[in-house]
């Protein structure tokens, strides 16, 4: 058993509470759903390994909580722009955290992120899916807070894959975090651990790019992945946007992450 294997596990099941968006909505819910981007392009029909589209009225679904895994590292840069000099195509996260109870956006709420570069390889940990790549420590990392209206916004670039997992970002949500000098944050309250994951049809154009090419590790369908359990919007699943004609040009990602405040 690999060393991920060992330590990314499968998490303990937690209950889900859905907030129904119908006739008698909150003005609450009404106002978050208000935030979201423009519709996205029609998705393209379900093949194998793709998951069902996301459903717009999922926003006050409760996010499933997932495995933290093994790369976390504390203390990492508050910033819009994680990429780095790394490589791959754009991705623009934008992110809006609601209380699953009443829809209510969180504001000042620190989304933190980190994930794998093309190559599968994560910052502090090079070396791990096989590949020999400078290091510093911080690619791919960092967060920001949230704005009035619960949205977090992020630029960063398509993850790739490591040997066992599908293509994913790790995900934490902290409150009453206290900014540093050296552009950090410390302190505050864990309020969510997850995942986020994408479209098997988009991944596999991606894949086939000359930049994610070069990662000849298998690649983990979401289907196939241990720790995605089918569950849409409510488990993580992204929205993703075509940024222009070409794959190359990158996509939006959106998603609303209802978590439990109390």
């Amino acid at each position: 058993m690999s060393m991920t294997e060992k330590w990314e596990t499968l998490p303990t099941q937690v209950g889900r509470r859905t907030v129904l968006i119908a006739a008698g909505a909150t003005a609450a819910a009404l106002a978050v759903a208000a935030t979201a981007p423009g519709t996205p392009t029609s998705p393209t029909p379900a093949q194998d390994g793709d998951a069902a589209p996301v459903a717009a009225a999922a926003v006050c679904t409760l996010t499933r909580e997932m495995t933290e895994g093994p790369y976390y590292l504390d203390g990492q840069y508050v910033r819009s722009d994680i990429h780095e000099n790394k490589t791959g195509i754009p991705l623009r996260l934008n992110l809006t955290v609601v209380d699953d109870d009443t829809c209510a956006p969180l504001r000042n709420a620190l989304v933190e992120l980190w994930h794998c570069d093309a190559l599968g390889e994560y910052s502090g940990f090079v070396g791990e899916n096989g590949h020999n790549e400078p290091d510093n420590g911080t690619f791919l990392r960092g967060g920001v807070l949230t704005d009035a209206s619960g949205v977090a916004n992020i630029t960063t670039v398509y993850p790739g894959w490591y040997r066992g997992r599908c293509v994913h970002i790790h995900l934490k949500v902290h409150t009453n975090v206290t900014l540093t000098p050296n552009g950090s944050f410390t302190g505050g309250r864990e309020l969510h651990t997850g995942q986020l994951y994408f479209q098997e049809t988009i991944t596999r154009r991606v894949a086939a790019l000359s930049t994610y090419a070069v990662n000849t590790v298998p690649r983990t369908t979401l289907t196939q992945d241990s720790i995605y359990d089918g569950g849409g919007a409510a488990s993580g699943l992204l929205t993703l946007t075509a940024l222009g004609s070409s794959t190359s040009e990158g996509y939006a990602a959106t998603l609303t992450v209802g978590v439990e405040t109390s």
